[in-house]
């Protein structure tokens, strides 16, 4: 997994504003309900994010990541996968994830994505974009595929050689369907991606014909954007950079 109980997010750059978050029950297109977490800005936003946790779901890691978000101006929600196979329980250290990913579909997650954003686009026009961590990035990138009112993509070292249930491939095979902006993070030293299988989604990329930065910081680990991973705070200071920079970019503010 990415990130236990004690990891959080690193604090972003600039003026914080004031933001609300608040727990959320959403119901997918098949009418399943699922967790999910809302952070807003109190002044208004130009832009949203929907954030894909990692492989334990929706924990406290990504509550507070929507809250920092919301503090810069950007609305975010983060949304549980695991609500058709789990329930609406909590994901603490121990929650046991890994029986409900092997239960976990795309069609069924393209299911909660779909009630995701229509809840964030039914009262708002503000471009949208998909942040996912590690597996919550593999499905940033197949989201690519599908067609959704999206502004871009931003996966954080996302697994590129594992193929999830309904898929047509892994996210490297299916990468050069991707037709949103890609923004993509990696840690150099990360055993689980490695840099060959990086350069060739920037490959992919170049075959699907989108704007797309992919960036490895060398030396950095898998999991690398976490506050108490001090070492790492360079380069974590750099992807708030870039991801701000991204999203700033396609929404004109």
């Amino acid at each position: 997994m990415c990130y236990d109980n004690n990891a959080r997010p690193p604090e972003p750059p600039g003026e914080k504003r004031n933001a609300t978050g608040r727990d959320l029950v959403l119901t997918a297109t098949d009418g399943i309900p699922f967790g999910a977490y809302l952070a807003e800005p109190t002044d208004g936003f130009n832009a949203q994010v929907l954030i894909y946790p990692d492989i334990r779901g929706l924990h406290q890691f990504y509550k507070e990541l929507a809250m920092r978000f919301a503090e810069v101006g950007v609305r975010a929600l983060v949304l549980d996968y695991f609500g058709r196979t789990a329930g609406l329980t909590a994901r603490d250290d121990e929650f046991d994830f890994m029986p409900h990913v092997q239960q976990m579909t795309m069609p069924t997650f393209y299911a909660d994505v779909s009630a995701a954003l229509a809840h964030l686009q039914n009262d708002s026009d503000a471009p949208t974009f998909i942040v996912g961590f590690c597996r919550g990035g593999s499905l940033a990138l197949y989201t690519g595929s599908q067609k959704y009112k999206l502004a871009g993509l931003i996966p954080f070292y996302a697994g590129l050689a594992r193929q999830i249930p309904g898929a047509d491939g892994t996210a490297l095979q299916e990468a050069h369907k991707i037709h949103y902006p890609t923004l993509g993070l990696f840690g150099g030293d990360d055993p689980g991606i490695p840099r060959e299988q990086v350069e060739q989604l920037d490959m992919e990329l170049d075959k699907a014909g989108v704007a797309h930065t992919i960036k490895i910081y060398d030396g950095a680990p898998h999991s690398f954007f976490d506050r108490k991973q001090t070492e790492f705070a360079n380069e974590s200071a750099d992807a708030w950079d870039k991801v701000l920079g991204f999203i700033r970019g396609k929404s004109g503010d």
